[in-house]
């Protein structure tokens, strides 16, 4: 059911050979991937699956980052999302340029020629899955938002077998299935369960929220989810061709930019700092959104879409363990099931993959 990378022209539209280690795909590796496979003093999953464990281990760091906007949305007076946006994305854009001036990396502003367009649909689509989770916490309960934020994941795989040419096994489909069944038995969602109370504590609710407002949240998250999905199949498409800084830099200046905009357009009124725990708190969005994309952006760039998707999953298991000891937390029966259910999809995808063969090495050269 796999497709060769090679009959995408979204992934081959470049004009020069200059990489940032591999313009060619396979499936689930690059041709640098095999060669680190045959490095006798690296233990073959890892290599394998480097992607995969990247991915992984973004949804950490995600998930810090979102326990501290959480932390500020509820201080006194609350800090608007897109001010959260600047901050954070304005720290990634700085880091990211300092470090490619430093290191000289060619094109630090304006990125390789012929991926110039693919960074550009990066960053727009980036904000825009940034904005529509950030602004659908406003009138939306975590619970909710969560499990509308996890069919990117689905959308995303669909994504990259129409535009990438890139296969969707049977076995991913069934642990995204599975994984989106565990994310619903943790978030609880009160649509779905009514009567049981949800894991996240009451200060992240906004009971005054209005019908035609937690509307809106919806339409704005799932307008965030297709955001979402054109970031991480854009990324993909990529590949090599650009350094990882360079798609992280363009990203954070079209979300800097364009939130900064939006508190222009609406009249939105900068928060200032009022105190170390509320300074520390926004340093620690930008700190932990800077690693989190570093990893994801490595990760989606060694491994397909859709299967590379699959480990986003992850993250709520990781929010529901860092509440517990942050918050004091205690996870219901439902919500270690769920976790085991996420964790043993991830296992699964990460364990049933294929290592490279000679013919998808032939079929995936440029």
């Amino acid at each position: 059911m796999s497709n060769s990378d090679s009959e995408s022209p979204l992934i081959h539209t470049i004009g020069h050979r200059d990489n940032y280690g591999s313009t060619q795909f396979t499936s689930g590796t690059s041709q640098d991937d095999e060669a680190i496979d045959r490095r006798p003093n690296v233990p073959g999953f890892v290599a394998n699956n480097a992607g995969m464990l990247y991915i992984i281990s973004s949804q950490f760091f995600f998930a810090c980052m979102n326990l501290s906007v959480k932390m500020l949305n509820s201080s006194d007076p609350p800090v608007h999302p897109f001010e959260v946006i600047v901050v954070r994305t304005g720290i990634t854009l700085i880091c990211c340029v300092i470090y490619m001036i430093v290191t000289g990396v060619p094109d630090p502003i304006l990125g390789p020629k012929g991926v110039r367009t693919l960074l550009v649909i990066r960053g727009i689509t980036g904000f825009l899955g940034l904005c529509g989770l950030y602004l659908s916490l406003q009138y939306l309960s975590v619970a909710d938002a969560t499990v509308l934020t996890f069919l990117t994941p689905l959308t995303t795989a669909v994504a990259g077998c129409i535009l990438l040419k890139e296969g969707y096994s049977v076995t991913q489909a069934v642990a995204g299935f599975c994984s989106l069944l565990g994310v619903v038995l943790i978030a609880r969602p009160p649509f779905l369960f009514n009567s049981m109370p949800a894991v996240i504590p009451d200060i992240y609710y906004l009971p005054e929220t209005t019908p035609a407002q937690r509307l809106a949240a919806v339409g704005v998250s799932m307008i965030g989810v297709l955001g979402a999905t054109g970031a991480y199949t854009s990324i993909r498409a990529i590949g090599k061709r650009a350094h990882p800084m360079h798609v992280m830099s363009f990203f954070s200046l079209w979300c800097t930019t364009m939130a900064s905009l939006g508190m222009v357009v609406f009249n939105i009124p900068v928060v200032y700092p009022k105190s170390w725990r509320w300074s520390l708190l926004l340093l620690m969005v930008g700190a932990f959104g800077f690693v989190a994309q570093t990893l994801l952006t490595l990760g989606l760039q060694r491994e397909t879409v859709s299967r590379g998707s699959t480990g986003v999953y992850i993250q709520v298991l990781f929010a529901v363990v860092l509440e517990r000891l942050i918050f004091g937390v205690v996870p219901s029966l439902l919500s270690v099931l769920g976790a085991a259910i996420i964790v043993s999809s991830a296992l699964f995808v990460v364990l049933t993959k294929r290592g490279p063969t000679p013919v998808n090495t032939a079929d995936s050269t440029a």
